[in-house]
This record gives structure tokens, C-alpha cells and sequence, in this order.
């Protein structure tokens, strides 16, 4: 049987998607056996899974335009390469520094992968077929999320955290195999454009002075260095619009559809990427599970969302994306709000409930979502609007992960996190989930802002 074009396509996104995933959620299980590893107080800790998400948010709006120059296949496959590389590197590495310096490295590489990857599908896949394409590749999110966490708390338990890394590298020589001998094509939308250097320098540096002093507001030099990330990150907004080859283009944003969809993602992302560890945290820190049972319970939430992510990404087509995604929200808040009053005493069977609603919640609204913010945009931006939602997630998921280290930092200053600390852990989860239902209820209004847009390209 003959497989068609699009389906090595779609698989590609799909392992990439699920494997970018697995290396930044599955590494939650392992963090308690590489802090006790590496002699990490609890502030280093938290940077394990946060410095992964910020070196993917610095890198990936400008892997749009260079991906959109110089091929998105070609991006791609460099970017699974660096993802191979700096995955053998962590296995490999002896100390916080060197194990940090691989982890920086993965962030760069699925920042591009990510970006590539999606602008592969949006230029291959016909358009009455993208909203299940994208499902998909939502599912490879969403099942590398709900698996992630069983996986790795087998493998950590049974071998050592070193073998959450390894078993991805075949996976990874895979892709790459696909990617020379099945599709032959790439896609140069900005073939003719030059790269925004300045523009990439000052988004990127804007953006990680913001996240970085966001992570220690607690102190006066981290708001200094947010206030200078905000300051860098609206002048390079005024330089973009004065480009005629942006590394961004800001006029997407006239576009009420593109605007909103992506406002939605990033408070989504920032309310909800923060839950898996303040659970890991709870199972095991609070409860006294070992990581093996943390694991087969964190999969409740990313099964059902996998389950639905490729149903409303078709539903998606046929249905205003917007209108699932603010139901999606409405649901999420609600589950937001159960686990702001979690403590050691709270019955299990509200914390599985709390997850199903997640799970029910996230899987309505990121799909349709995503749909959105690609379906709002002329063909030859698909590269920009890949990396915007690229960007809007990274730095949703960096910033939610950011509210950890300083909410942790404040409340429990340099102490470790250990089980004798649990009443700290449990004051500390409190308030970042009040914090997080209040970014869910901004990003419901934020999807049904969008529903009566009129734009060009909303179709």
C-alpha cells in the first residue's frame, strides 16, 4: 500500500511534537532523583524543567523567518539533529552546570522543531484537511503528556533519571531517516526576504531578561531586569512595523482572530503548563509516593486530552474553533479552582476529578485553538503564525513554571523541597493555582473576543 505524501508529513510532526513533549514533561518525574543527584536546593531545581522553556521561547520567533527562508524541512531536520545531540549530552552529563548547558541546548533545538514542524504541516496538508492534520499533531502533544509520566516513572525508578534521555535517541535517528528518504520537498515562503538580524537580537534578549526577572521578582535586581525585558520588547514590536522583511509581522495582529486565539494560548498555557508539578510535587512530596506511582496517576489528565485533541481538531472544521476553545476554558477554570484548595487531607477521588476536568478542558480548547490562529492567516505567513503559536505556548508554559520558582523562592526561601516541608509546598501550591484560575478566566474571554471577528483570511 502506498502511503501518501502528507501522512510521512503528519508523522513527523506527530514523533516530534511527542517526543519535544516527553523531554519537557516527562523530565517533572525525574527532577526529585536529579536534584537529590546534583545537590540541588530547591531554586535550582525548579530551573530543570524552566530554562528548557525559556531557550525555546528566546529561539523560536526567529526560527520562523529562518525556517520560512530557508526551508521548513531543512529547519526541521537541523533542529531534530541539535535535539539529538543535546539529548546524549544530558544522559551523559556530571554536574548541575553541564546537565543545565545540554538542557538549554534541547530548548533550542524544539523551539525551531516546533515552529518547522507545524509551518511543514499548514504548507502540505490541503486546507479542509488542517484541522484534523493539526488534531494530530495536538494528539502527539497530548500523548506524549499523558504518557510521559508513566514512562518515566518506570524508567527513573527501575534505571535512573539517565534513561529518560536515551530512550528517545532512536526515536529521534527515525525522524531524521523519514525526513531524507520521504519527503523530498521543502517550502521557502520568505525566499526573497533577508533575515531581521536586529529584530532577532532584541526579541531575544527582551525576552529573556522579562522571563529570567520574572522567575525573581522577589528581589530588586529581578525587577529591574523584567522591567528592561518589557522595555527591549516593545521597542522591538516598533521596529518590526517599520520592516519590510520582519522577523515578526506585527500587522497579523490587526487581525482580531489571530490576535485573540494567541492571547488565548498564552494564559491558557501559563495557567495550566504549571499543574503537572505543583501534582508531581503534591504526590510525592506531601503524600510520600515514590516516582513510579506519581507517574500512573499524573497520566489521568493527558490520556483524555489526547483522546480528544484529534476529535475537536475535525470538529474544529466544521465548528467556530473560538466557541470550543472558551467551552474548553470554562471547564479548565473549574478544575483550577478544586485544586486551589488541595492539601494532604483532600480525598484522592477529588484530585481525579479535578484532572478529568483538565483533561476534558485542555482537550477542547487546544486544538481548536491552534486551528484558529492558522486558519487566520494567508498561506505565506504560515511560518510567522506557526511561530507565533509556538511562542505564545513557550512562553505561557516558561512564565507558568517562572510563577513556581518565585512563588516557591518566597515562600520557602533556599530550603529543599522535602517531605518535612510539606505544609510550605501545600501554601505555596495555593497560591499559584489562585493565580492560574485567573489566567483560565482571561483566556476564556480572550477566545469568545475573537468569534464575530471579520477578517480577511478567517475562513
Amino acid at each position: 500500500m502506498k502511503i501518501e505524501f502528507e501522512t510521512y508529513v503528519i508523522l513527523i510532526s506527530f514523533l516530534t511534537s511527542f517526543f519535544g513533549v516527553f523531554l519537557s514533561n516527562g523530565i517533572i518525574i525525574g527532577v526529585p532523583a536529579i536534584a537529590s543527584d546534583f545537590a540541588m536546593n530547591n531554586v535550582i531545581q525548579n530551573w530543570i524543567p524552566t530554562i528548557f522553556f525559556l531557550a525555546m521561547a528566546v529561539f523560536t520567533v526567529p526560527a520562523g523567518q529562518i525556517s520560512g527562508k530557508y526551508g521548513v524541512k531543512k529547519s526541521l531536520l537541523i533542529g531534530v539533529v541539535v535535539f539529538l545531540i543535546g539529548s546524549v549530552g544530558a544522559a551523559l552529563s556530571f554536574s548541575t552546570e553541564s546537565f543545565m548547558l545540554f538542557r538549554i541546548i534541547q530548548g533550542i533545538s524544539v523551539g525551531v522543531v516546533n515552529v518547522s514542524a507545524m509551518a511543514m504541516v499548514v504548507s502540505a496538508v490541503k486546507p479542509q484537511n488542517r484541522g484534523k492534520a493539526l488534531g494530530f499533531t495536538v494528539t502527539g502533544v497530548y500523548l506524549a503528556t499523558s504518557l510521559s509520566p508513566v514512562i518515566s516513572g518506570f524508567l527513573v525508578y527501575n534505571f535512573g533519571w539517565r534513561s529518560i534521555f536515551y530512550v528517545v535517541i532512536p526515536f529521534l535517528v527515525l525522524c531524521i531517516i523519514v525526513m531524507l528518504l520521504k519527503i523530498p520537498q521543502d517550502w521557502q515562503t520568505y525566499k526573497d526576504d533577508r533575515i531581521d538580524t536586529l529584530g532577532s537580537v532584541l526579541y531575544s534578549i527582551g525576552i529573556l531578561l522579562f522571563i529570567y526577572g520574572f522567575t525573581n521578582l522577589v528581589n530588586q535586581t529581578g525587577i529591574i531586569f523584567t522591567v528592561a525585558g518589557i522595555i527591549l520588547l516593545v521597542v522591538f514590536a516598533f521596529w518590526e512595523l517599520r520592516q519590510t522583511s520582519p522577523v515578526f509581522n506585527m500587522n497579523l495582529f490587526k487581525n482580531m482572530k489571530f490576535t485573540s486565539s494567541n492571547i488565548a494560548a498564552l494564559c491558557s498555557y501559563l495557567a495550566i503548563m504549571v499543574v503537572t508539578t505543583i501534582l508531581n510535587y503534591h504526590f510525592q512530596y506531601v503524600r510520600g509516593w515514590n516516582a513510579q506511582s506519581a507517574g500512573m496517576i499524573l497520566i489521568v489528565t493527558p490520556i483524555i486530552m489526547a483522546i480528544l485533541a484529534p476529535n475537536t481538531g475535525k470538529l474544529s472544521d466544521r465548528i467556530h474553533p473560538q466557541k470550543l476553545a472558551a467551552a474548553g476554558m470554562a471547564i479548565a477554570t473549574v478544575a483550577l479552582l478544586i485544586l486551589t484548595f488541595l492539601t494532604k487531607d483532600t480525598p484522592l477521588y477529588m484530585v481525579i476529578l479535578a484532572m478529568i476536568l483538565q483533561g476534558i478542558g485542555m482537550g477542547l480548547f487546544s486544538s481548536p485553538n491552534m486551528n484558529a490562529i492558522m486558519s487566520s492567516v494567508p498561506p505565506k505567513d504560515a511560518p510567522t503564525a506557526s511561530a507565533s503559536q509556538a511562542t505564545m505556548r513557550t512562553i505561557g508554559q516558561t512564565m507558568s513554571l517562572g510563577l513556581l520558582t518565585l512563588i516557591f523562592a518566597w515562600v520557602m526561601g533556599s530550603l529543599p523541597l522535602a517531605t518535612q516541608h510539606a505544609a510550605l509546598i501545600v501554601q505555596s501550591s495555593h497560591i499559584i493555582c489562585a493565580i492560574s484560575t485567573a489566567a483560565c478566566v482571561l483566556s476564556i474571554f480572550a477566545s469568545l473576543v475573537g468569534i464575530k471577528s471579520k477578517d480577511k483570511f478567517n475562513v
